[in-house]
């Protein structure tokens, strides 16, 4: 729970303990449908396009350590409030005055129960309660909230208010930085309180919010005035006295007269500002000093150093090989880095007859897909040598940029295919040096539910550093490279290395400053 060092409150009732179980009593009372609020997902960061770029202006930090484990949940601030009575305008107002990127607004609309053929009938006719707890899938949210702010990947279901069920395709929504969870029953749920990390309840006069109703109701809905204000004395108003108003008392902050009250808003911004502050992370540093003088992990796998193999490599990391060169003889290279890495997966016997009409003993793959994902924008350079040897092979994409002045890797983008838990994934980046991108890459991967050992991290070339913090942190990932690197300079340079590869490979300039696990500001992302 939250214990601020202030509270902007104004006209708090208190209530008894006893008025509130895990969900508040059952009443009879029918109530009539409201506007609703989808949960929404500002999953992507700010862009800054240009005619002939873009330009991703923000990404997200590191939410695990060097161990790979989470070490900072995301922030959750609750808003609860009658119905109009602008908890969704706060929360807009929120995000624009936090600008922060990968914030969820996550809404309880989302939630409603599906209904069963006699609730059908009451919903049609007006009769049935929707603004009672029980019409709340309380469970599903619970699990969903408190997955969301561990960082993992969820999904969310989309509530149909014509049928009153649910659609077919559910939303997926992921990297929460901050969550904002808003709804009439926001505060009801005794385990939902534990997982808000601030309350907020949004005040709004009562004739105001009857106004609003008004207004929305026979504009949009085409109803008259006299039946408006009979459902809200009837229905709406008895379920604000008896299940909302009650639970201001359990606000840190309670926001009179809404999103027009911007002195609570940039209260609650300073408030979160300073709360993110103290949960950034290291990680960079925290890699570049473990592990040393480590023998090397059994989940590595290096290319034999053929005289083919060796040959390649001595042009591609010559600092005069002209650039078509270096594209061929690298592109060799990624074929026969996926044909090994291939090898890696689970397969079993499969028995077939020969033109001959003999049987051959033969081996198959033995899973449901393979998958393969490239960390923007080097990565992406792998992905035609695995289409050329996996038929119908599906991609995904992840972006993932050093700060230049936190010096630590953040996410900007990514796109995975549908049903990736259900992969066996292979990960590609042609370098890898303190391994913090593909750390960040594995990361995001078992946050979408792919299980570590079914995740193969392929690299042309890696430094022992790297090779050590991925293994470290999850050591049931397989690791195969056509080389290994002992050294990684202060610059975090692989030693002797290849060069930026992107920028040798992509006929583009890197800056003094580059770092081998850095990308441009222009990444392939489509």
């Amino acid at each position: 729970m939250l214990t601020m060092g202030f509270v902007v409150c104004f006209g708090c009732s208190g209530v008894g303990e006893g008025s509130l179980d895990r969900l508040l009593p059952s009443v009879t009372m029918g109530l009539s449908p409201r506007k609703r609020t989808t949960s929404q997902c500002k999953s992507e960061p700010p862009l800054l396009r240009t005619s002939k770029r873009t330009i991703y202006t923000a990404g997200r930090p590191p939410w695990y350590n060097e161990h790979g484990t989470q070490s900072k949940e995301a922030f959750v601030i609750g808003l609860c409030g009658g119905s109009a009575s602008g908890k969704t305008t706060v929360a807009r107002k929120i995000i624009e005055a936090l600008d922060v990127p990968w914030v969820v607004l996550l809404s309880m609309d989302s939630f409603y129960k599906v209904l069963t053929p006699d609730q059908q009938v009451l919903a049609a006719s007006n009769d049935y309660n929707f603004d009672h707890p029980d019409a709340f899938d309380f469970d599903l949210l619970t699990h969903t909230l408190r997955k969301l702010k561990k960082g993992k990947s969820v999904k969310i279901p989309v509530y149909d208010f014509t049928t009153h069920g649910r659609q077919k395709e559910w939303k997926t929504v992921y990297g929460a930085s901050v969550i904002i969870f808003e709804g009439i029953m926001a505060f009801t749920d005794k385990e939902l309180l534990q997982l808000l990390d601030m309350k907020i309840f949004v005040d709004t006069d009562s004739d105001i919010r009857l106004v609003r109703r008004l207004r929305r109701d026979i504009t949009e809905r085409g109803r008259d005035i006299e039946g408006v204000i009979k459902q809200y004395n009837k229905f709406v108003k008895p379920a604000f006295e008896q299940y909302i108003e009650p639970t201001m008392r359990l606000a840190d902050i309670v926001v009179p007269r809404g999103g027009c009250n911007m002195v609570a808003i940039d209260l609650i911004v300073q408030h979160v500002h300073s709360q993110l502050e103290e949960r950034e992370l290291s990680v960079r540093a925290a890699l570049a000093s473990a592990h040393q003088a480590q023998p090397l992990p059994q989940t590595l796998s290096v290319l034999d150093s053929t005289p083919q193999v060796r040959g390649m490599h001595t042009i591609i990391r010559n600092k005069e090989t002209s650039r078509d060169e270096f594209i061929f003889y690298s592109k060799r290279l990624m074929r026969l880095l996926i044909e090994r890495a291939l090898s890696f997966l689970p397969s079993q016997i499969h028995v077939v007859q020969t033109p001959q009409g003999e049987d051959y003993d033969g081996r198959a793959f033995h899973g449901k897909r393979i998958t393969g994902v490239s960390i923007l924008r080097a990565g992406e350079t792998m992905e035609p040598a695995l289409r050329a040897v996996c038929k119908d092979v599906r991609i995904g994409k992840i972006l993932i940029q050093t700060n230049q002045d936190t010096g630590e890797p953040e996410l900007h983008y990514l796109r995975l295919p549908k049903d990736i838990s259900e992969d066996h994934v292979i990960l590609m980046d042609c370098t890898v040096s303190t391994g913090a991108a593909a750390m960040m890459a594995v990361r995001v991967l078992l946050d979408h539910d792919v299980q570590e050992e079914k995740i193969l991290l392929v690299s042309l070339l890696m430094a022992e550093m790297g090779v050590h913090s991925v293994a470290y942190a999850f050591p049931q990932v397989k690791i195969i490279t056509t080389a290994v690197d002992k050294k990684v300079n202060d610059l975090f340079h692989i030693i002797p290395g290849i060069g930026n590869f992107g920028d040798r490979y992509f006929g583009t300039d890197a800056p003094p400053d580059w770092s081998d696990e850095e990308m441009m500001d222009e990444p392939r992302a489509s």
